[in-house]
Formats: C-alpha cells, sequence, structure tokens
C-alpha cells in the first residue's frame, strides 16, 4: 500500500498559490519600472547602473525591450503556475492520471519552452546594446537543465497521456 503525503500537497497548494501573486506583482514592478523609465529615463537608467551619456540610447533601448521581455514572461510562468495547480489538485482528489493533465503538462513544457526562447532573446538584446563603455552584463547562457526540463516534461506528458488511457482501459473492463 502507498502511502499519501497530505502535507506535502497541501504545502505544494500553498507554495503554488503564492507563487501566482508574486509573479503579478513582479509584473506589475516591471511595467512600473517601465512607465517610470520613459518618464524619468535619467534617473531611472542612473539607479539601474547605466549612466546617461550621448552613445547610450540604444543601450536605453535595450534595457526597455527587456523589460518589455519581462512583462510578457508573466502571463506565460502564470499559465505554468496554474496549470501546475491544477495538476495538484486532481492528485489531491486522487485522480491525476487524466487526458487533462496530460494536455497541462504539454503545455507547462510549451511554455518552458517559449521561456527559455525569450532568455535567449534578452541575452542577445544584451549583448546587441551592450558596449564596452556601457555593458549590459545579463547572464544568457545555455542551460542544460533547463532544456532537459523541456524534454521531461514532454514525456511526462506523454506518460500521463498513456496512463489515462490505460485507466480507462481498466474501467472499462471492470
Amino acid at each position: 500500500m502507498t502511502k499519501s503525503y497530505p502535507d506535502t500537497l497541501a504545502l505544494s497548494r500553498r507554495v503554488l498559490r503564492v507563487l501566482i501573486k508574486l509573479n503579478l506583482f513582479m509584473g506589475a514592478l516591471i511595467l512600473a519600472l517601465l512607465i517610470a523609465s520613459l518618464i524619468a529615463e535619467s534617473w531611472v537608467m542612473r539607479a539601474l547602473g547605466a549612466r546617461p551619456a550621448p552613445g547610450n540610447s540604444m543601450l536605453f533601448l535595450g534595457m526597455r525591450l527587456i523589460m518589455v521581455i519581462g512583462m510578457c514572461s508573466v502571463p506565460i510562468v502564470h499559465l505554468i503556475l496554474s496549470r501546475l495547480l491544477t495538476i495538484v489538485e486532481t492528485v489531491s482528489v486522487g485522480n491525476p492520471f487524466v487526458v487533462a493533465n496530460a494536455v497541462r503538462l504539454k503545455t507547462i513544457a510549451w511554455a518552458i519552452l517559449g521561456l527559455e526562447l525569450m532568455h535567449f532573446t534578452v541575452g542577445a538584446i544584451a549583448a546587441g546594446v551592450s558596449t564596452a563603455a556601457a555593458p549590459l552584463n545579463i547572464s544568457s547562457g545555455f542551460s542544460l537543465t533547463r532544456w532537459l526540463t523541456v524534454l521531461l516534461l514532454f514525456v511526462l506528458a506523454r506518460v500521463f497521456e498513456q496512463g489515462a488511457r490505460m485507466r480507462e482501459d481498466l474501467e472499462g473492463t471492470v
């Protein structure tokens, strides 16, 4: 007989709900920063570590583009967290192997792939606007772990899909 861990699921639900709220809060902060950078450009850019100088207009534009990408990532992260919360809910009621969870996992995998592509875009923008006099140091290196996560999620989605079919077949024979 397998052991049930209701405390772990309850903790997971709470953590996911907090992360959803923090994600939305971070999105609001990034939006406020973008708006502030348009209203008080020199003050905000100085606060971010970029010196106002005649040749820094592309740097400032790049920083704003990165802020826009950050805001675009908020709904994607929200999608990931809300789908994960729904999966946790199905686990807590004892019915995780359903086709809907397979679809959710596949959606999460595509979303994380999208975030990873956004990560590379941010790195390309930073490299494109960075100069020796005004560097924009953003770590945009390749992470095998993130790419393996995407692959793992696609595989798990397939496992859940197969598990749901097996469950339906089993219920049909009883």
